[in-house]
């Protein structure tokens, strides 16, 4: 078993070439090291990461059915733009795995995993005071695993990082634009202090807050950088 960068707590299994093309290219589109219009060559890929044009090639495939990239008739394959819709789905997915494990882990906490989650908390806070974006960004993703893995459902967080790519896209844009990684890190305080208190209402109201802003910060994302987005188009409500 390998771990994630520096993560103490993000297990990840050993990954074929295939899977290893698949992992690094999805990563360097979610951390917008390939911004949306990015015109991706195979032959350049292959020679970056030291593998065939075989699993890349099939990597770009798996990334075109997770709408992540796209193929243009005469142009190429290009990284896709964020699509609010796509945002919105990634953010069902994520709230509902999570909210229905903190649930659980409410009732199944102990002291030694309280005192992980108010150390990485702890952490975050030093990222925040050194404006480091990106250790603040793998933190609150030990967090998040943490708070699932309490639940005994931690093998779930694969499926909940798959679901939130278009998603991850717009939170780091929204770390580098807003400024408030203070916010984040005061609203993980809320969810770990209601865990300690066993008030599972508090805990998923808190965590629902805490996942639902960036919904509050589209706007203001779209608005700074409209060019890694689709075209807004409008929607029903009812």
């Amino acid at each position: 078993m390998t771990f994630v960068g520096s993560s103490r707590l993000l297990p990840t299994a050993p990954r074929n070439a295939r899977g290893q093309a698949l992992d690094i290219i999805r990563q360097k589109i979610i951390t917008l090291e390939l911004a949306p219009g990015s015109q991706l060559s195979e032959n350049e890929l292959a020679g970056q990461l030291g593998l065939s044009r075989t699993p890349v090639r099939e990597s770009l495939i798996l990334l075109a059915e997770e709408q992540l990239v796209s193929v243009v008739p005469q142009v190429g394959t290009l990284v896709s733009p964020i699509v609010e819709a796509e945002i919105a789905t990634s953010q069902f997915v994520r709230e509902s795995l999570e909210l229905a494990a903190l649930s659980e882990a409410v009732y199944m906490v102990d002291a030694a995993q309280l005192a992980g989650l108010n150390a990485l908390i702890a952490e975050q806070r030093v990222a925040d005071e050194r404006d480091d974006t990106e250790l603040f960004f793998a933190l609150d993703e030990q967090f998040h695993f943490a708070l699932m893995n309490i639940s005994q459902h931690g093998s779930a967080w694969r499926t909940v990082s798959q679901a939130k790519a278009h998603l991850d896209r717009a939170r780091r844009l929204s770390l580098s634009l807003t400024q408030q990684m203070s916010t984040l890190i005061d609203q993980h305080q809320s969810i770990v202090d209601a865990v300690a208190r066993g008030d599972s209402g508090a805990a998923t109201d808190a965590l629902r807050r805490h996942l639902r802003k960036v919904f509050d910060d589209i706007a203001l994302i779209r608005a700074a950088r409209p060019e890694l987005f689709a075209p807004a188009t409008p929607t029903r409500r009812r």
